[in-house]
């Protein structure tokens, strides 16, 4: 039978974004360097009490909801808040270091949703990342929450440049997220591709990751581990050697428009990894624009568009004179 804690020194107040999600997740998320055995072993208890009743760990937390369990085994966690006395809201201290400008471009805020330019050679996870600058931006701007945290709703490599979508709530993320699952947002990229391409192209591949070479290859279609992507092209301007091309994903794998142009003869120009010839500053790929279905999510504009770099404009200029990117 379920022995109620004897001491209850961890209390945490469920927040709007924590609402109906299961305990164990939740847990998992505020107490991110507590053993996932531990945690377990205290739910099995009974340890872990939800409004005064032993919490289950599938069990679905409204907002509002006091959770509490023993400190024992909690006091070396990682967790976004003190333990004793817990009060879910940012630190005064850290308040006030966080409350300046954005150090980043900002496109678009609300609804859920922070839509940004990212600049080309900034990861966007990790360490001294777009997403630690974001979370500090956000951080006293946006009400408590257990389990969720502001994070990027999809995929921008290092070296490329361009718009990329982060959620500030719950909400946001689902419906943004819902939509990206449907294939309903179509993302144009820019890219300076080596050779000619003198009409359109459309790129159906399969591809696999090879996680050692940090690349990725097409494959054959029965491949276990490939995975379809397709790549719509379209050629803007052109030299003897180079090719401005729109490129419209209609799928999302990682370095899809890097393998996908090697394994077509045009690798970008300055992608050494994928074939293309050296070109001073690497290569130039941009998240260019990023369009949504009408009235799919009202409050947000139906055309984001992220203005280009200086490198790749001059590049652009450099190479087929002034061209309006319409």
């Amino acid at each position: 039978m379920p022995q109620p804690p004897d001491k209850l020194s961890l209390r945490l107040i469920a927040a709007a974004d924590d609402d109906g999600r299961r305990l164990d997740r939740i847990l998992r998320k505020a107490l991110p360097d507590l053993p996932l055995s531990h945690l377990h072993h205290l739910l099995r208890k009974g340890r872990v009490m939800v409004d005064g009743v032993p919490g289950e760990a599938a069990g679905r937390v409204r907002a509002g909801a006091v959770i509490q369990a023993p400190l024992a085994g909690t006091e070396k966690c990682r967790a976004p808040f003190p333990l004793t006395g817990f009060s879910p809201e940012v630190p005064q201290k850290r308040r006030l270091e966080t409350r300046r400008s954005a150090p980043f471009s900002i496109l678009w805020e609300g609804a859920g949703l922070l839509v940004l330019n990212k600049p080309a050679g900034l990861t966007v996870h990790g360490p001294e990342s777009l997403e630690t600058q974001v979370q500090a931006y956000l951080a006293p701007k946006l009400p408590p929450s257990l389990s969720f945290k502001p994070g990027p709703l999809h995929r921008l490599d290092k070296p490329t440049g361009g718009i990329i979508v982060f959620s500030t709530n719950l909400a946001g993320a689902q419906s943004f997220s819902a939509l990206l699952r449907s294939r309903r947002i179509r993302k144009t990229y820019l890219a300076l591709l080596d050779g000619v391409l003198d009409r359109d192209e459309t790129w159906e591949d399969t591809l696999v990751r090879d996680r050692e070479q940090g690349k990725s290859f097409t494959a054959d279609a029965g491949d276990d581990d490939a995975k379809e992507a397709r790549t719509r092209v379209y050629p803007l301007a052109r030299t003897r050697e180079f090719t401005l091309a729109r490129l419209e994903i209609d799928t999302g794998r990682t370095h899809q428009i890097r393998a996908q142009a090697a394994a077509h003869s045009r690798p970008l120009a300055g992608d050494r990894k994928y074939g293309g010839r050296p070109q001073q500053g690497g290569f130039l790929l941009h998240a260019w624009t990023l369009e949504l279905p009408e009235l799919a999510l009202p409050e947000l504009p139906r055309r984001l568009e992220a203005p280009l770099p200086d490198n790749f404009r001059r590049r652009i200029r450099e190479l087929f004179g002034e061209l309006d990117l319409v």
